[in-house]
């Protein structure tokens, strides 16, 4: 499965796209520098019901267009 259909399946799941959750991420302080994954994946998996090969795709997602280092 590509990047791209892990994230067009988060957002059928969530309802959320992708900029939604780079949006949210950032005003929750997710994207500070020396956040931890695991910090980003209890958030989603809670809050969304993603797994956590899901959750990892927005982590990803975060470090490649939102600056999480």
């Amino acid at each position: 499965m590509s990047f791209q259909a892990y994230l067009d399946n988060i957002e059928k799941q969530t309802g959320v796209s992708p900029e939604g959750f780079i949006k949210l991420a950032t005003d929750k302080g997710l994207t500070a520098p020396g956040t931890k994954a695991t910090v980003i994946t209890d958030w989603l998996k809670a809050d969304y019901g993603l797994g956590h090969g899901h959750a990892m795709a927005i982590v990803k997602l975060l470090k490649d267009r939102a600056g999480l280092k």
